[in-house]
C-alpha cells in the first residue's frame, strides 16, 4: 500500500480551509496546505505531533520545519542516531531522518494552534492509513495528549485504558506496536518547564531501547 498524503484539494475542514485562504493571501510565498509527513515508509518509528505551525511547518512544508518545537526536537533526534546532517530549518537543508517517520494529528495548520475534536477525526483517515503503509512499524512517540488520542481512536483502542502521561510505555497488542508519551516539545512547555530538554532527551533515550 502506498500512503497518499492529503492535498490542497482536501476540504473535509471547513475552518481550517477557510484560515488557509487567508494566510495564501498574508504570506504568499508560504506553502500553505496540508503538510507532507518526514520520513520514510519502511522506518520502525513514527513520531505523531499535533498540527503545523503557522509560521514553521506551513510555511516550509515539512513538520515541525522552522519552528521551536523542532529546535529542540531534530538535534536531540541526532544526537541519538536517528538522523543525520545539519538541521537548517528548510526543507531543502539536507538533514535526514533515520529509521523515524513524523507526522501531524492534523495535516494543515490552524488558527491560534488548536484543533477541534472533528478536524482530529477528519484527519484520522490519513493517520490510519498511513500507520498501514509501514511494515516495519514498531512504536510511536506521541507528542502530546491530542497526538495519544488520535493515535488511539484511528486504532481503535478505549482512551480511558491507555492514560497519557509522560514517559509512559503502553502496549497496544492488538497491534503489536509500542506507544510512548511525551510532552510535546513546544515553545510554551519548554518555556514554563513542563518539558526540558534533559527529560525529551531521555524520552528519546528510551525509545532507542525499544526499538
Amino acid at each position: 500500500m502506498n500512503f497518499v498524503c492529503p492535498d490542497k484539494k482536501c476540504e473535509k475542514c471547513g475552518r481550517l480551509i477557510a484560515f488557509r485562504h487567508e494566510n495564501e493571501k498574508k504570506f504568499p510565498t508560504y506553502y500553505n496546505g496540508p503538510v507532507p509527513s518526514f520520513g520514510s515508509l519502511d522506518a520502525e518509528i513514527l513520531i505523531i505531533g499535533l498540527a503545523p505551525g503557522l509560521n514553521g511547518a506551513n510555511q516550509t512544508a515539512r513538520p515541525f520545519t522552522n519552528d521551536y518545537a523542532g529546535d529542540v526536537l531534530y538535534p536531540i533526534l541526532k544526537e541519538f542516531g536517528f538522523a543525520k546532517g545539519e538541521y537548517r530549518k528548510r526543507k531543502d537543508d539536507g538533514f535526514e531522518l533515520v529509521n523515524v517517520r513524523i507526522t501531524n494529528s492534523v495535516r494543515c495548520v490552524p488558527p491560534q494552534n488548536k484543533v477541534t475534536g472533528e478536524e482530529v477525526n477528519n484527519c484520522g483517515h490519513y493517520l490510519i492509513e498511513e500507520i498501514r503503509s509501514m511494515p516495519n512499524l514498531k512504536a510511536i512517540l506521541t507528542l502530546g495528549a491530542v497526538a495519544h488520542s488520535a493515535l488511539l481512536g484511528v486504532l481503535g483502542y478505549k482512551k480511558a485504558a491507555f492514560k497519557f502521561a509522560h514517559g509512559a510505555v503502553h502496549r497496544l497488542d492488538k497491534h503489536n506496536l509500542l506507544m510512548l508519551n511525551s510532552y510535546h516539545t513546544s515553545r510554551y512547555n519548554v518555556n514554563t518547564g513542563v518539558l526540558t530538554y534533559e527529560m525529551f532527551q531521555d524520552i528519546v533515550r528510551k525509545l532507542k531501547e525499544l526499538c
